[in-house]
């Protein structure tokens, strides 16, 4: 008999009595299933791909509807297991969405998306084995629409939900709804969202729990000024004002003084509102030098929970992480152990069930730690977990979900070696890590070794105090590298979402090792289209500071300086490299066999060489331009002259080189990749086109290509007449315009308030002035430089 996908996936799930163990799961006794090999899940039969899109669904046979996997029963009454779900929907977007059906595959369990509008082509969508279009780009138009998702459920047979991390991966509402109608939430149970949820009810149960938790009010009264007195209690500033529910940064402001709090209050509760349906907030002591370090715990319905380590994710912009180690560096056995052993207790405490992080504020200064919230979802850093345990948190989540048991016990669970996850985004860091938007034109990644994290060796420990490890070092361990992305190069990057672009995993047998195989990976990311803060991340990798693990949540302000050095000049070879790109390209596109001009090479009709003079310019400092004089002495070699205004004339002679690809140089003895992006016609820039340089550490340098002088002149006309005018940084939404025409405004005061990316920025008066137009309207969508206000200063 040819085995269909539900028979594939019941016979990779029934393992034979015999063949298993028995170990203790917090004094739980649970089965120990061995894992099926690799190649097992390439039985699964392809299955066809079927997009829907509104109403038109291929009709399937009803499935049977159950509140869990069907069950298994072996002759052994006392051991019961149930199979993999049969097909799931995965209520996300994105790399996650994109993991999630990696793990699926491997399972062989069939898979479902949903997609806004803007995601029709999106790589998520294009590799689900269906996919349902549910709605336009705005999130609360699709991604939130619960009924939407359940429709989907039902047309698609699916069996249970993988919710993801954001949109509706901690709304209980959601988790109830798919119960009362048989659909298995892949997650908690609604009682721990809601309890977890409430920052200000999470901490009152874990101080009755025995948990640390930060001083500060917790309470419902969210009157202004009963939480200015509530703050004013803590004893001294600054303080925290922090969203009850959510979490990545959003309805969160450090006040520094009395006089601000006001204005921090309303920015935290309007962000809040818009960012989870709820403005409640509660105020807290600000540590000043925190560490931010969480751990994973796993939990099943039998009242089994471990911890699978911790994390360290101090180092965040926005009050939001952007890069991510385990385990957290300078630990000792002990407090590993305190920090395992409380997060154990803050699941318990709330019947927890699936993969859940308890984070943590560690306090540099007295080495104490306080629960900070607990995330009731699977974590966008979990791979750093994955690569230190050897485990897929994706299948253990699938494995709970059906019933059972947890694979591991505490005292088998691997710590080997040091993983790293940098989170790529589409950001401006020189620009306030502003987020960006725009087509992926050019996309290079690092060969990923493995898919998921490489199996490791189980730990047979029986020590007293399970929690109580130190990392394995001295087992050999090969580098290994994990991508995790949910675009591929030509897709767009919008402002409806979160921008980052994918995550680079990496595991080495130490932190060193993970830190050189982390440079490297940053070294060959190459993206154009829309800035990214992949520089950032090398330069962050391969601080002195950073590499002794000295980490806090402040570190980039601390070390601003060391991060974010003057950007020189290029070097006159570089300058040579993109002279001779454009040269070569040109030569190229002119390619007409009947010309003479090219037939004849580097001579012409007397004789001499053909020279050809490129002016450049900063990509920064587009006013100060570069000449350089290219000249063909014979195939393939060039004379190459650099005039740089800052300095005497530098000369390659003989310079051997030649274009092998439309992205790479090969010239002064090595391969360059250059990429050209052409400029879109606009009143903001007197730039033609962009040449995006890789050098060989990985660092970009952008020249640019000067429009006409007669273009230019036109262009400063336009300027000149909107001086005073303010521009959107980015492609936005209008949230708030605060000032209206004859308004009389002060410098630094709040015009406009945009919404990019789920990111507030406020744009502020340059000078004092009175307001002469307002060019846009709350609730409206504007593309980067629009104008918005124009101020007129001399009034």
């Amino acid at each position: 008999m040819i085995p269909t996908n539900r028979t594939v996936t019941q016979s990779l799930c029934r393992i034979p009595v015999q063949t298993a163990s028995r170990a203790l799961v917090n004094g739980v006794a649970v089965l120990r299933i061995p894992r099926a090999s690799p190649g097992t899940a390439a039985l699964v039969p392809g299955v066809a791909r079927n997009i829907k899109n509104g109403e038109s669904v291929r009709r399937v046979n009803a499935p049977i509807r159950r509140g869990l996997a069907t069950t298994v029963h072996s002759n052994d009454s006392s051991s019961i297991r149930r199979p993999h779900f049969d097909k799931i929907l995965i209520a996300n977007r994105g790399e996650i969405a994109c993991r999630v059906i990696r793990t699926a595959k491997k399972l062989g369990i069939k898979t479902v998306a949903v997609y806004s509008e803007v995601d029709a082509n999106s790589l998520h969508v294009l590799e689900a084995d269906e996919a349902y279009c549910i709605g336009p780009a705005p999130s609360a138009e699709s991604y939130l629409r619960i009924d939407k998702i359940i429709d989907v459920c039902h047309k698609s047979g699916a069996q249970a939900v993988h919710p993801g991390y954001g949109f509706l991966s901690e709304n209980a509402k959601f988790a109830e709804q798919l119960a009362e109608e048989g659909i298995v939430f892949i997650g908690p149970p609604s009682s721990a969202i809601v309890s977890m949820g409430s920052k200000s009810e999470s901490k009152n149960i874990m101080l009755a729990a025995g948990v640390p938790c930060v001083p500060g009010y917790h309470g419902t009264d969210q009157d202004p000024q009963r939480l200015f007195a509530e703050a004013e209690k803590i004893g001294r500033y600054p303080v925290l004002i922090k969203a009850v529910h959510g979490g990545g940064g959003k309805g969160m402001r450090v006040v520094s003084q009395p006089n601000d709090f006001m204005d921090a209050l309303e920015s935290a509760k309007r962000e809040s509102l818009k960012a989870f349906g709820d403005q409640n907030v509660l105020v807290e002591k600000f540590i000043e030098r925190p560490r931010h370090v969480e751990v994973q715990v796993f939990a099943d319905t039998m009242g089994g929970v471990v911890s699978l380590w911790e994390r360290d994710c101090s180092v965040q912009r926005r009050n939001q992480k952007i890069i991510e180690e385990a385990p957290a560096p300078g630990l000792s056995p002990e407090l590993r152990a305190d920090l395992s052993d409380k997060a154990i207790a803050a699941a318990k405490a709330v019947n927890y069930v699936g993969a859940g992080t308890v984070e943590f504020i560690f306090d540099n200064d007295t080495q104490k730690f306080y629960f900070m919230e607990m995330n009731t979802r699977l974590q966008v850093e979990h791979p750093v977990t994955e690569m230190i345990t050897g485990l897929d948190l994706v299948e253990w989540q699938l494995e709970v979900a059906a019933g059972n048991p947890l694979p591991l016990s505490q005292s088998d669970i691997p710590l080997v070696g040091h993983a790293f996850e940098a989170r790529i985004y589409a950001e401006n860091p020189r620009n306030g890590f502003l987020p960006d938007s725009g087509s992926l034109l050019y996309l290079s990644t690092p060969t990923p070794t493995h898919t998921f994290a490489a199996p490791l060796a189980l730990l047979s420990s029986e020590a007293a105090q399970p929690t109580q490890r130190t990392p394995d070092t001295s087992s050999a361990v090969t580098p290994s590298l994990r991508l995790e992305q949910g675009f591929t190069q030509g897709a767009q990057i919008g402002v409806f979402y979160d921008p980052m672009i994918a995550k680079l995993v990496v595991h080495g047998r130490d932190r060193t090792e993970a830190l050189r195989v982390l440079r490297r990976g940053l070294e060959e990311y190459k993206v154009v289209g829309v800035s990214t803060n992949i520089d950032f991340l090398r330069t962050l990798a391969g601080n002195d500071t950073f590499i002794k693990g000295d980490v806090e949540t402040g570190f980039i302000k601390k070390h601003y300086a060391e991060l974010f050095p003057p950007v020189n000049e290029p070097s006159p070879e570089v300058l040579a490299q993109a002279a001779l790109y454009v040269a070569l390209r040109d030569i190229t596109k002119s390619n007409a066999p009947q010309s003479p001009w090219v037939s004849l090479g580097a001579r012409r009709f007397n004789g001499e060489v053909c020279e050809r003079t490129i002016t450049l310019s900063m990509d920064q400092s587009p006013g100060t331009n570069i000449n350089i004089i290219v000249g063909q002495t014979s195939p393939g070699y060039f004379d190459v002259r650099v005039q740089s205004p800052s300095g005497s004339p530098i000369t390659f002679t003989s310079v051997a080189a030649q274009l092998t690809s439309p992205t790479t140089l090969t010239a002064f003895s090595r391969r360059t990749t250059i990429v050209s992006q052409l400029t879109p016609a606009s009143t903001t820039s007197n730039i033609a086109e962009r040449l995006h340089i890789f050098s060989a550490d990985g660092s970009k340098i952008t020249l640019a290509l000067p429009s006409p002088s007669w273009l230019v002149s036109l262009e400063g006309d336009v300027l000149a007449a909107s001086k005073g005018a303010l521009r959107a940084p980015m492609p936005s939404l209008v949230v708030e315009v605060k000032v209206a025409v004859g308004d009389k405004v002060e410098k630094g005061q709040a015009v406009v308030v945009l919404e990019s990316m789920k990111t507030e920025t406020v744009i502020r008066s340059a000078a004092a002035g009175i307001v002469k137009a307002v060019r846009c309207a709350n609730g409206e969508m504007v593309e980067e430089g629009r104008e918005l206000v124009d101020i007129d200063a001399s009034a």
